[in-house]
């Protein structure tokens, strides 16, 4: 791919994230002035100070979201949208202005209220197709995941089950842990196996949640840094790929891996100097709108060998306390999925780790940090991997 990167020329200074879940008793404008708010003071700024804003928000109408409810006098505020990887998509934009040179100090923001609708998922107009495209529910489409791998790599059913339970195990024990998560209890493995069936093996605490929530980010230049916070995070890496959408017309497919993912993470690896992720990288949080996505996404991003993450899923290997945790603040699975904010709540939750805040789910001495966040379906997608360190 033809990305240069901006390689530790850009810094987090300052982030804010709400409480996620079921927030009736807030609109989208309440959460954007609390999570704008936290990355303020986080950063040691007033609102005056930043230059531009992005807003991620799959339901919205303009910057006006933002400008309006943070009273922002005359700035740009551009609105953006990429399905599921919107809240990236923010960030991505805003630490790409930092690092042209057009503004010293922006913001990133997050934010959906979903629960508002009265259904999950994201509402709009699909654009008209030669009939082709799948009509099935998400659930659906990603448990294709299941029997797929387990066919392609020789794992029988039973044991699949047992794998796709145990990473919904995980990251409800991590959830518990976290005070802003929407799921805060552990669930037991004998409850997650028997769960109702909501999809092929899917059960219903294999699939996501439905919650709103914000999240924000306050970005800078390297060299600026320190005027703001003696613990800056550094952008190492910032990856988007955007795919074909051949996956249901190719013979090829086998929806055994997203192709989107395996081109975003060889992009942001090669940005960030990265040749072997299962060591280099010390902790993840990926997109786990389903348990079998998490699964396949360790092999796509590398962290385990085709055909072995469910291997290293048993061994626990990707647990709070294993050698490489994914999803250490409980993930999607724990969260839910605003559609907005989710990218950068997993960026929230690097920056705590890598600063040495996250209490009681701390990983010990992490150097860095990577976040994923998927849009769309198997064999049509969007990709997002961004890689930040302390150093």
């Amino acid at each position: 791919m033809a990305s240069n990167g901006i390689y530790d020329r850009v810094t987090i200074v300052g982030m804010g994230c709400t409480a996620f879940g079921e927030r009736w008793d807030q609109s989208a404008s309440d959460l954007l002035i609390d999570a704008t708010n936290e990355a303020f003071a986080s950063a040691g700024i007033e609102k005056e100070q930043v230059d531009a804003y992005w807003l991620g928000t799959a339901r919205g109408y303009s910057g006006r979201a933002l400008s309006e409810p943070l009273k922002i006098q005359y700035k740009p505020v551009t609105r953006v949208e990429n399905m599921c990887a919107t809240g990236s998509e923010a960030i991505r934009n805003a630490a790409y202005a930092v690092a042209s040179g057009a503004y010293d100090l922006v913001m990133a923001v997050g934010v959906e209220k979903i629960k508002d609708y009265g259904f999950a998922g994201m509402a709009g107009i699909l654009p008209p197709s030669d009939g082709t495209a799948s009509t099935m529910s998400p659930p659906a489409t990603f448990a294709l995941l299941v029997p797929a791998y387990a066919k392609k790599f020789g794992v029988d059913e039973q044991t699949m089950k047992k794998v796709i339970s145990r990473i919904a195990w995980k990251n409800h024990c991590n959830g518990a842990n976290n005070p802003k998560a929407q799921y805060r209890s552990e669930v037991a493995m004998e409850k997650i196996l028997e769960s109702p069936r909501v999809a092929g093996a899917f059960g219903i605490f294999d699939c996501s949640g439905v919650s709103d929530g914000a999240s924000a980010a306050v970005i800078c230049r390297a060299e600026d840094a320190h005027r703001y916070t003696d613990k800056p995070i550094f952008i190492k890496a910032l990856a988007l790929a955007a795919g074909p959408g051949e996956g249901y017309a190719s013979q090829d497919y086998d929806f055994t891996t997203f192709p989107e993912v395996v081109a975003s993470a060889e992009d942001a690896y090669k940005q960030a100097g990265i040749t072997n992720p299962r060591e280099q990288i010390s902790m993840a949080e990926v997109h786990d709108c389903f348990t079998a996505t998490e699964l396949v996404l360790m092999e796509d991003m590398g962290f385990s060998q085709r055909g072995e993450a469910w291997k290293d899923v048993l061994a626990g290997r990707f647990d709070s306390d294993g050698s490489q945790p994914i999803n250490p603040d409980g993930g999607l699975k724990s969260f839910g999925h605003p559609i907005g904010a989710s990218g950068l709540r997993m960026m929230y939750e690097m920056w705590l780790q890598l600063r040495g805040e996250a209490g009681q789910r701390q990983i010990v001495e992490p150097t860095l940090g990577l976040t994923h966040n998927l849009g769309g379906a198997p064999g049509s997608c969007v990709s997002f991997i961004s890689i930040m360190g302390k150093e």
